[in-house]
């Protein structure tokens, strides 16, 4: 009985290493993709990036072509409202219903 014993635990311990060495193959295997996973992720946020910024320079750059024309009519708007209050606060509240019945009939 101690042979059959003892040839028992020496297979037990042959599959054990060998599932060890299985085990430090999966995890190198899982390394090398997270890696790659990785390393993708961050050139397709590089690209997201380089898109941003291309847009945004593009915007900016229509923004500055017309942002004195804009101030002038903000200037404009500005002067409107103070000569009428009244007004613009009735303008202000349509407004200000049009939006909330807006968000509220998406419900």
């Amino acid at each position: 009985m101690a042979s059959f014993s003892s040839l028992s635990d020496m297979d037990l311990e042959k599959q054990v290493a060998q599932l060890s060495k299985e085990l430090t193959s999966l995890k190198k295997q899982l390394s090398k993709r997270g890696n790659r996973y990785y390393d993708e992720g961050r050139e397709a946020l590089s690209d997201y990036r380089d898109t941003i910024s291309d847009y945004y320079d593009e915007i900016s750059g229509r923004i500055g072509e017309h942002l004195p024309d804009l101030r002038k009519r903000a200037r404009a708007i500005e002067h409107s409202a103070r000569e009428h209050p009244a007004t613009t606060a009735a303008v202000g509240l349509i407004v200000l219903g049009l939006v909330a019945s807006l968000l509220l009939s998406r419900r």
